[in-house]
């Protein structure tokens, strides 16, 4: 079975691997038709214990295109809104790869980080952004289940606008005005 994405070479998924990924996939029980972003959601929500949402939103410029985002009483997975709408699928996916995986973060964050975002819990923000982006067993492992999922799907809506949670909305507004600084801040 080869990966959705080419990135992911044959050589680089072993048959541990590819049967650690689908053994994950399959464990969820997810409907075999009729998948959609929101029944995804709400059975992840289902088996965690607590709401998943997902915000599309204006990331700053050089930050990850998406990041999944934990807290004490939920999950959000958050998006570049203004990526092309398969590449929001993609990072979709892949960060629903992180979520099931249970992916923990590394210790890598400095202390702007939290400069920037002063109102979160540390280990929130280690837990967001502290996890290795690079080709590590954890991104592979990330991209793949998160293609194996994707292939459940037909197209990505572009059509759905998708409403920012209260519980999101200051993360939203944070992310949101770290963008339009930078853009007011270009030439």
């Amino acid at each position: 079975m080869a990966p959705r994405w080419p990135w992911i070479s044959r050589e680089a998924i072993d048959d541990g691997f590819r049967r650690r990924c689908e053994e994950r996939v399959r464990s969820l029980a997810l409907p075999q038709r009729d998948l959609t972003i929101d029944g995804l959601c709400e059975r992840l929500s289902q088996l965690r214990g607590r709401p998943l949402e997902v915000v599309a939103a204006p990331l700053p410029i050089g930050s990850p295109d998406g990041l999944l985002v934990e807290t004490e009483s939920q999950d959000l997975i958050v998006y570049e809104e203004r990526l092309a709408p398969v590449h929001q699928q993609q990072v979709f996916f892949h960060e629903v790869g992180h979520f099931i995986c249970d992916h923990p973060a590394q210790d890598v964050l400095n202390a702007s980080a939290q400069s920037l975002l002063p109102s979160l819990d540390p280990q929130m923000i280690q837990r967001v952004l502290g996890r290795v982006h690079s080709h590590s067993e954890q991104e592979r492992e990330a991209e793949y289940v998160g293609s194996l999922i994707g292939r459940q799907f037909g197209t990505w809506s572009q059509e759905r606008r998708r409403s920012v949670p209260p519980e999101a909305q200051e993360l939203a507004a944070r992310l949101s005005a770290l963008e339009h600084k930078r853009q007011r801040a270009m030439p």
